[in-house]
């Protein structure tokens, strides 16, 4: 619901996750201001799906024996990051399912790389992720950061981290893989995708 020049509005969104609920609001306020008909637009969004490397959700393997994979693969900022996490923390699991986030660099944060990685484990602990792991030399300040219990393997690119991985997943779980482009995480969604293929 929202409140748009006025307008109340209650409207759905095809896509999963508080930024995207603010984004909407955004782009129904800009609809409104361009005088386009506030209702039109917010019917519009409830078709709207995630793209690849943007929030699509997979759903991999044979029935019963699924695993989600939340492919985020396209970019990686700390605020994109957080919010993908409380994303993985709101995904519904299987009886015995696991919340497994699987971080790539990211990049271009110059000084400050180290301290905003390793900053990041307060927010995989709050969101009660069970399993980390991590590709590239700035996520290994995040690695070294998290309680043992929470760490799965790391390596420096994303395709050493890919056989770890796969032998840690198992039917239930629910996969978040992220980082940004240059880290290359998208291959490794492509290879789980094979994998259940």
């Amino acid at each position: 619901e929202a409140e748009i020049a006025g307008e109340r509005i209650s409207y759905r969104i095809g896509l999963i996750g508080e930024h995207w609920a603010l984004n909407s609001v955004a782009a129904l306020a800009a609809a409104g201001a361009a005088g386009a008909p506030i209702g039109a637009a917010a019917d519009a969004l409830a078709g709207q799906t995630a793209l690849s490397g943007r929030g699509a959700r997979l759903r991999l393997g044979p029935a019963g024996r699924t695993v989600e994979v939340i492919d985020e693969s396209y970019n990686a900022s700390p605020v994109a990051v957080a919010a993908a996490i409380r994303n993985l923390h709101r995904a519904e699991l299987a009886p015995d399912g696991r919340r497994i986030a699987v971080l790539g660099d990211m990049l271009e944060l110059g000084e400050s790389g180290p301290a905003a990685h390793a900053a990041l484990a307060e927010n995989l602990v709050q969101a009660e992720i069970d399993l980390v792991f991590t590709a590239g030399p700035l996520m290994a300040h995040l690695f070294d950061a998290l309680p043992e219990l929470l760490r799965g393997a790391r390596a420096e690119t994303s395709a050493d981290l890919l056989p770890a991985l796969r032998g840690a997943l198992k039917a239930g779980d629910v996969v978040l893989i992220k980082g940004s482009l240059g880290m290359k995480m998208r291959p490794l969604v492509e290879a789980l995708e094979a994998a259940a293929g």
